[in-house]
């Protein structure tokens, strides 16, 4: 993977939450104010990229119109509704009073978009001659191409685009490294290789293989990929009356601001609306431990090896690409999931929204087969934006000093972190059976996921637990996050330490596991790589 701009606040950083906290502003005076029109709504939102790019000089592209005009496509997918193109003349509103009316639970497909006249056509898998070339006597770029496309021009060398066959040769043995070799940063990016041109040399996304793993949103330079937000339909559903409980993911740490103090999470939380906030990683302990209990009665004896459920992006790659050893990905029901079950429980009528650092979680909480129980899902980045909305300082927030009964132990929290879910699982078994060998691989981002899933199906692998995690660094890393990787890191493994419970298997609700579980079958999950398709693949 080439350079990641994770962990970097630049000007696309700003221009996302600037987006995200007006659509927010926007919605909540919808429900303050009930003598606002759909007109008054409607001007609302087409005022919105002249109040985020005031004034009548471009900034950062070459004109201002341009600049405003992808902004109104940011705000569309904000919203959850569909990009306009600019072929005809339309409102940044459209369609937004049907959505509002059809109380949309979920986006229209596809999730992920590029937005064509952001793109800047990067130049994707070519070889090209730097000014670092010397003319050198030797040549061996020359001498070495198997196609005879290099020759020399001015005593410096030149590739034949239309004879290079892209093998590398070349930049492999310049002694002064004077080739260079162009890669479109968001394909780059993708561990799935879905990302090509189209016929303008724009990006492309083939949603027959992409995973929503969104690394390719967060690693184009240029702003052009962006996915769909819920951001309305939540703060919709707030004000209706509905209660809504928020379900915080692991890597909540930190990204906020402050140490993962959880009685301002739940503060801040409360001042947006929501009913009440629980940690996912309480869903983190019984998905340990179903995948434990699941490691324990089919490796090897069933199966040759086994790999974790929890991250939805590996977990379709896996089972697309290597339908053979589909049944080798754990069944286990995601930390996801399980929390949201375990909420419905309780509060049968609520609104359950699904607070994460992921792309593809919208992905999982879409599909039919098995019941999610998550009516919206929100990223971090978008919940930022509806707290500036409000003008939230988290910081600032008194402690609501609330003490839980139950609290989540230090392997479920480190679910958030790469490596974490395997160790979660191997202490969960060690628990029952302590001199058990549990051997233990994982890998970070889908390249790295796909070599370990090749070996393991070769057989390298015997009787293995295998971690994936679309994200390099884990949930920590994920498209949705805030804070850089390694801050996240270390705040997240503070926070699970401070636990008075070590291990999964000390959670108050182990109990309700099987019940969690019901309802699950084979079946449901041979249908998980078919709807991610169908939940990606544009209307047509």
């Amino acid at each position: 993977m080439a350079g990641s701009m994770r962990g970097v606040y630049t000007n696309l950083t700003e221009i996302r939450r600037n987006v995200f906290r007006e659509v927010a502003k926007v919605c909540y005076a919808m429900g303050d104010d009930p003598s606002k029109t759909d007109s008054d709504i409607d001007d609302a939102f087409d005022e919105l990229p002249f109040k985020i790019l005031p004034g009548d000089v471009a900034t950062y592209r070459e004109s201002v119109f341009l600049e405003r005009a992808i902004i109104g496509e940011r705000i569309r997918l904000a919203m959850g509704l569909p990009l306009q193109g600019v072929e005809r003349p339309a409102r940044i509103s459209d369609g937004f009073k049907e959505a509002e009316t059809a109380d949309l639970a979920y986006y229209e497909p596809p999730l992920i978009n590029v937005i064509k006249f952001a793109c800047n056509s990067c130049k994707d898998n070519v070889y090209e001659v730097t000014n670092a070339c010397q003319g050198c006597l030797a040549h061996p770029c020359r001498e070495i191409c198997p196609k005879n496309a290099i020759s020399f021009v001015d005593k410096r060398a030149f590739i034949d685009q239309g004879a290079c066959i892209h093998c590398g040769m070349c930049a492999k043995t310049c002694p002064y490294q004077a080739i260079h070799h162009h890669v479109r940063p968001c394909a780059a990016a993708c561990g799935m290789n879905a990302i090509g041109s189209d016929d303008h040399g724009r990006a492309d996304i083939d949603y027959e293989k992409c995973v929503s793993c969104g690394q390719c949103l967060v690693n184009c330079p240029f702003g052009a990929i962006a996915d769909k937000s819920q951001i309305a339909q939540v703060i919709w559903a707030i004000h209706s009356g509905q209660e809504v409980i928020a379900a915080v993911a692991p890597s909540f740490v930190g990204q906020f601001g402050g140490k993962g103090n959880v009685g301002k999470l739940r503060e801040a939380f409360k001042l947006l609306g929501f009913s009440g906030v629980e940690e996912v990683a309480l869903g983190a302990d019984l998905c340990a431990m179903q995948e434990a209990e699941d490691f324990l009665e089919e490796v090897p004896d069933k199966l040759p090896f086994m790999g974790t459920s929890c991250c939805p992006a590996w977990s379709v790659m896996a089972k697309r690409e290597f339908p053979e050893h589909a049944n080798c990905v754990s069944m286990a029901l995601t930390p996801m999931t399980l929390t949201a079950r375990m909420i419905r429980a309780q509060h049968p009528n609520a609104k359950i929204v699904f607070v994460g650092p992921c792309a593809a979680k919208k992905l999982e909480a879409m599909r039919r087969s098995v019941r999610s129980e998550v009516d919206f899902v929100l990223t971090f980045e978008e919940m930022a934006g509806m707290m500036d909305a409000r003008d939230i300082d988290y910081l600032s927030l008194e402690d609501d000093n609330k003490s839980d009964f139950d609290v989540a132990s230090t392997d479920g929290r480190n679910f958030a972190v790469a490596g974490g879910v395997a160790n979660a699982v191997v202490n969960a078994i060690h628990r029952r059976y302590p001199d058990r060998v549990v051997n233990v691989v994982n890998a970070e981002g889908l390249d790295e996921c796909r070599k370990m899933m090749k070996d393991a199906v070769k057989g390298k692998y015997p009787g293995y637990l295998i971690e994936g995690m679309a994200c390099p660094g884990g949930c920590v890393a994920g498209a949705g996050t805030l804070v850089a990787i390694n801050k996240s890191t270390a705040a997240v493994k503070r926070y699970a330490k401070k636990s008075p419970h070590l291990n999964a298997t000390e959670n108050s609700y182990r109990m309700l596991l099987p019940m969690l579980e019901k309802g699950f079958t084979k079946e449901d999950e041979d249908l998980e790589v078919a709807e991610s398709r169908e939940a990606q693949e544009p209307k047509r």
